[in-house]
C-alpha cells in the first residue's frame, strides 16, 4: 500500500460499517441517505483504483464521478449486495482503462507504459485484489468501537505522530493506559481481520 492510501484508509469519526444488503436495499427504494453512505462507505476504493493506474488526481476524480454515475444506474441489475464491493472495483477499473484509452488516441505521444492491455491481465489483478485488501482494512478500522477507531487512527495514521499526552488529553484517558487501549484495540483489530479472511 501506498502512503497516500495508507492514509486515507482510517477515517477516525466514519459511522461504523452498515450492512451492504441494507444500504442497497435503501438506495433501491429512493433513499438519498443510503446513496451517500454507500458512497461514504466506498469513495476511498473508488478513487484509489484510477490512483494506481497512474492517472492524475483530476483524471481520479472524473473516474469518481463516472463510476458513482454507473453504480446508480446499474444498482438494479446487481443480483448479490455481498459482491458490492468487488462490482464496483471492476466498474471502476473497467473506466480507468478505457480513460486511459481515451487519452492515449487523444495524445500521439501516449504510451501503454504501467498500464494493463486488458483489464484480465496480471497486473490488473494485482490492482484488483490491492483494492479489495485495502476496502476490507478500512471495513475493519470503521467497525471498531468509536474510541478505538480514533485511537488507531491519531497512533498509525496521522504525520507527525501525536505524543500519547497529546492524545490521552483528546480522548479524555490517562497518559499510562494509551498503551493497555491501544493493545486492546489492536486485538479486536486484528480479530476483524482474521475474520475477513487476512
Amino acid at each position: 500500500m501506498s502512503a497516500d492510501t495508507t492514509t486515507a484508509l482510517a477515517e477516525p469519526n466514519a459511522a461504523p460499517v452498515r450492512d451492504d444488503a441494507a444500504l442497497v436495499r435503501e438506495c433501491l427504494s429512493g433513499s438519498e441517505s443510503a446513496w451517500s453512505a454507500l458512497i461514504d462507505k466506498y469513495k476511498n476504493l473508488i478513487y484509489s483504483i484510477p490512483i494506481k493506474y497512474g492517472l492524475s488526481p483530476d483524471d481520479a476524480s472524473d473516474i469518481f464521478q463516472a463510476v458513482c454515475l454507473e453504480m446508480l444506474a446499474e444498482l438494479p441489475k446487481l443480483r448479490k449486495p455481498k459482491a458490492l464491493p468487488k462490482w464496483i472495483i471492476q466498474i471502476a477499473v473497467h473506466r480507468c482503462f478505457h480513460h486511459k484509452r481515451q487519452l492515449q488516441r487523444v495524445s500521439t505521444a501516449g504510451t501503454a507504459e504501467d498500464f494493463p492491455e486488458q483489464s484480465t491481465s496480471p497486473a490488473a489483478e494485482n490492482i484488483l485484489r490491492e483494492a479489495e485488501q485495502e476496502q476490507g482494512f478500512r471495513d475493519a478500522i470503521a467497525s471498531l468501537p468509536p474510541r478505538c477507531r480514533q485511537l488507531v487512527h491519531m497512533l498509525f495514521f496521522e504525520e507527525p505522530a501525536r505524543p500519547y499526552q497529546e492524545i490521552a488529553s483528546q480522548l479524555g484517558l490517562a497518559p499510562g493506559s494509551i498503551g493497555f487501549i491501544r493493545q486492546r484495540c489492536l486485538d479486536k483489530l486484528r480479530d476483524k481481520l482474521e475474520q475477513a479472511g487476512f
